[in-house]
């Protein structure tokens, strides 16, 4: 569980949210989503686009991805 949550703290301080705030209703949310979660399969369901999408927009946002 802690490690849970050192991973959430570490997606949100890395996060750029001025991006994430700029982005479509629906991206928004799958961000915001995975940086709450780490569920990445679910992030990409809400966010209605391919995994090799979302994985860029998590670039572009600068999220990282932890395991």
């Amino acid at each position: 569980m802690e490690l849970e949550e050192e991973a959430k703290k570490l997606r949100r301080e890395k996060a750029n949210w001025s991006f994430i705030e700029k982005q479509p209703p629906k991206i928004r949310a799958a961000l915001k989503y995975y940086i709450e979660t780490g569920d990445i399969r679910r992030a990409v369901y809400i966010s209605g686009v391919d995994l090799e999408d979302f994985r860029e927009l998590l670039r572009k946002a600068n999220i990282p991805i932890v395991v």
